[in-house]
């Protein structure tokens, strides 16, 4: 299941298909997320949610109905079900754009993914984050564009950035001030890296 992943629709808005699931790959709506799934042509594994955006819930589908009074969003228990299943690769879709306090929560929900071993990608319109935990990501060349690298969580130490136009060597990035926003690509690949705690990353989809 290694090169597997798990695709993920929760109910905001969708802006298309970025990397579309393979043979072997699982689908997870989220709630209303389903209707995402049905405007790009995909029959879900598995339905999940409290069902308060969709009012009908298709026949023939397996479901699984929660409460509204609960802790996990419909996109937190659709990751924890596809990590359940082994799954650790996740997109997910329809998870920004919408309500503010959702797009955190599902930019969280990557830390919770990071934390856990296994790797999301969130996508917007134009935009796809991923969390790494104690980890590395290499972005490859780009003759130009944007990256920006966050602290999620607590201090994160040992930070390095190696081939953006801003470099960092083993520093410290704090929650409460912004310093690798708007990093820019440069002909290169870009390598981010942290020795302790958790990075938010951030990259445009297509080259400007």
């Amino acid at each position: 299941m290694s090169d597997a992943a798990c695709f993920v629709f929760g109910a905001g808005p969708f802006y298309g298909l970025v990397r579309s699931p393979q043979p072997g790959d699982c689908i997870l709506a989220a709630d209303g997320g389903y209707r995402h799934c049905q405007a790009a042509g995909l029959q879900p594994d598995l339905l999940l949610g409290d069902f308060d955006s969709l009012e009908t819930l298709p026949p023939g589908l397996e479901t699984r109905t929660f409460p509204p009074e609960k802790d996990d969003t419909d996109t937190m228990l659709a990751v924890k079900a596809g990590l359940e299943l082994g799954f650790r690769t996740f997109h997910l879709y329809g998870g920004t754009g919408g309500r503010m306090d959702h797009t955190l929560a599902n930019l969280q929900t990557l830390g919770y993914l990071a934390r856990k071993g296994a790797r999301g990608y969130l996508y917007n319109q134009h935009t796809v984050f991923t969390a790494l935990w104690n980890d590395r990501l290499t972005l490859p060349q780009r003759a130009e564009g944007i990256f920006s690298v966050f602290c999620l969580g607590g201090e994160a130490t040992g930070v390095s950035i190696r081939g953006g136009q801003y470099p960092l060597d083993r520093g410290t990035l704090s929650p409460f001030f912004p310093l690798g926003v708007s990093n820019h690509f440069q002909g290169q690949p870009v390598e981010i890296s942290v020795e302790d705690g958790c990075l938010l990353v951030s990259w445009e989809l297509a080259e400007p």
